[in-house]
């Protein structure tokens, strides 16, 4: 009976029962060790879990912008293919641009819009664009059913009038011997969102997005 209760008794030496048990006081202290390294690993690992996130949101962010901005700029030069020599086209074509930039993206964010005479392979024809900046005043076109649209727009430049474009199929003389292409170029400035830049390396409050298209104008006989 002695020699069996020998190994218990040596058990209950280095802190368990009689039925190889830990006792409290240590198991606790273990407990207490899981937690705390837990926490040491949580502390490690949640900065750049955060950092992953922004990361992604921002870029999700600077995508959508990207989209907006390239299809607005798609609409707004079918829109001026359709419109030909119309007076007061570019105003249907900014507003087009406004109603196209949504939210997350911001249109205020749009620097300007430059509507201009393009090239078979979409490059301006020479020095023909008209420059719209946005903000700091609006641009009205009265037309002839009465209505009106304004827009937030200011003109810059003014070379390329709307009612001077040529939409005949056989020309409009030396100047446009043939159907003009029109372009429609849109530069906006997407500013950073979420603290993720300065983590990545990223300087500065944003970056600039500069997006066009041109089409060949719609043919009237």
């Amino acid at each position: 009976m002695v020699r069996s209760l020998r190994p218990r008794l040596a058990r209950v030496s280095r802190g368990g029962d009689l039925f190889g048990r830990r006792n409290g006081s240590a198991g606790h202290r273990e407990g207490l060790a899981q937690r705390g390294q837990t926490l040491v690993e949580f502390a490690l690992v949640i900065p750049i879990f955060m950092v992953l996130l922004m990361a992604t949101i921002e870029f999700g962010l600077a995508f959508n912008a990207l989209l907006d901005v390239d299809y607005a700029s798609r609409n707004a030069a079918l829109l001026a293919a359709e419109a030909g020599n119309t007076s007061g086209a570019d105003c249907v074509i900014l507003q087009s641009i406004e109603q196209d930039i949504t939210a997350p993206a911001d249109r205020t964010a749009i620097q300007k819009v430059e509507i201009y005479w393009a090239d078979a392979d979409g490059t301006m024809h020479g020095n023909n664009e008209n420059v719209y900046t946005r903000g700091g005043g609006t641009t009205s076109c009265t037309y002839p059913d009465g209505s009106t649209i304004s827009v937030p727009y200011v003109a810059s430049s003014i070379s390329y009038v709307d009612t001077s474009r040529c939409n005949a199929l056989k020309g409009c003389g030396s100047a446009h011997p043939a159907l003009d292409t029109i372009g429609v170029r849109i530069t906006y400035k997407h500013t950073w969102r979420t603290p993720a830049a300065a983590f990545i390396g990223q300087t500065g409050s944003g970056f600039t997005i500069v997006e066009s298209n041109a089409m060949r104008m719609e043919p009237i006989l």
